[in-house]
């Protein structure tokens, strides 16, 4: 990378890239594909990767290895995972390299880590980025990552981590173990036998409690949310497991990660509070407490009572400090009609919330004549078996 391709992608990295390359011609000392290709980069960073804004020399792959990364909130997450589990000097073996974001947290509180990709392209942009960033604890391996593992008998990282690529042969996005590539499940014994831990990172639509039983061996699954959304679901295996704790976490790039820990016995022991009224306030748990499920327990722990079974919306008349969610204030309770709704928000404009609720929220905002906007919220749920709609506020 030279200084004048560095001075070029500085100056125009807020110009329309369409446009540039378009305009490839009054450059010819610029490769405007590699250019294009690293305003992108960089503009993907400002969200995803803000402390890679720092080295000036680093390199961005291609659009659909940036799209599949995980981001530098979640990385730093699996990381501080492995500095808990081994309490001693480690080495990690990244089987799935990629563009490497997981590889650079690891090697912060790992003694070595042994990066794997097939990928040539990737491999040489993750030379290039471990000698940018002054990384020297990381070895690039470009090779297929079971044929690596096969081959180096006696090798026995501390950590394996895999993240199978989840696309089958026509790009379409999967879930299960057994649809991606590699197909873990093939070779969960030889990667047992030859580490203390093996964290597998899964799409956040998996069946949580099927993976478990595919791996047999779960001692943490760790649910990830990020600004609201569910990202990943991390399966940590461990020979000596003796039962499984779900950990559903948010985690956030300038703040620690909020944790909430339970395991399926707790839930299944807890009663079902079910509330005879709807209180002063709503409790609308984060998006990974409605992947992983802990519906009971939520209610047990913050004191607060269910709406109905399958609503997954809490209520109570205090306000509930630290809560892993959305609180809402209930306003005052609106029939579901134009009419009604019309004389509660002559804005017309609202935010629109359904938990089992006979319509989905756009086509209840639809019905209703509703904008999307303002600082109101429609919440509709079922409550003792009826559907009902409250006017509420964050």
């Amino acid at each position: 990378m030279t200084r004048e391709f560095i001075d070029f992608v500085n100056a125009h990295k807020d110009e329309d890239t369409a446009r540039l390359l378009l305009s490839a011609a009054r450059y010819p000392s610029i490769d405007m594909p590699a250019a294009v290709q690293q305003i992108e980069g960089l503009r993907t960073a400002r969200e995803k990767w803000p402390g890679l804004l720092e080295c000036e020399e680093y390199l961005y792959p291609p659009r659909l290895n940036r799209e599949q990364s995980s981001s530098e909130a979640t990385a730093r997450y699996k990381a501080s995972i492995i500095s808990t589990v081994n309490h001693r000097p480690s080495t990690v073996a990244d089987l799935t390299g990629g563009m490497g974001i997981d590889t650079l947290a690891f090697a912060k509180v790992a003694e070595h880590v042994d990066y794997v990709e097939r990928d040539p392209q990737l491999c040489a942009l993750m030379e290039h980025n471990l000698r940018a960033l002054g990384v020297s604890n990381v070895t690039v391996h470009c090779a297929d990552s079971m044929e690596w593992f096969g081959s180096t008998q006696g090798y026995a990282p501390t950590t394996i981590y895999m993240d199978p690529a989840r696309r089958d042969a026509a790009g379409r996005k999967v879930a299960g173990f057994e649809d991606c590539t590699p197909n873990i499940l093939d070779h969960l014994k030889q990667l047992l036998s030859r580490c203390s831990t093996l964290m597998v990172k899964a799409s956040p639509m998996i069946d949580i409690d099927l993976a478990c039983r595919q791996l047999g061996c779960v001692a943490d699954v760790h649910v990830v949310a990020v600004g609201g959304e569910c990202k990943e679901v991390l399966f940590v295996c461990r020979p000596d497991m003796t039962e499984t704790t779900i950990c559903c976490v948010e985690c956030k790039t300038d703040v620690p990660p909020r944790t909430f820990r339970f395991s399926r016995g707790e839930e299944a022991a807890a009663p079902v509070a079910l509330a005879a009224e709807v209180g002063l306030y709503l409790y609308e748990p984060s998006a990974a407490l409605m992947k992983a499920g802990p519906y009971r327990i939520i209610a047990a722990r913050y004191g607060l009572r269910m709406l109905d079974v399958s609503t997954h919306l809490y209520t109570g008349d205090a306000l509930v400090e630290g809560f892993p969610g959305r609180v809402f204030r209930v306003l005052r309770e609106v029939k579901a009609t134009r009419k009604a709704v019309a004389e509660a928000l002559p804005e017309g404009k609202a935010h629109v919330v359904t938990r089992n609720y006979p319509e989905a929220a756009a086509e209840l905002q639809r019905r209703l004549g509703l904008k999307e906007g303002g600082d109101r919220f429609l919440v509709a749920a079922t409550h003792a078996g009826r559907p009902r709609c409250w006017l509420c506020e964050l």
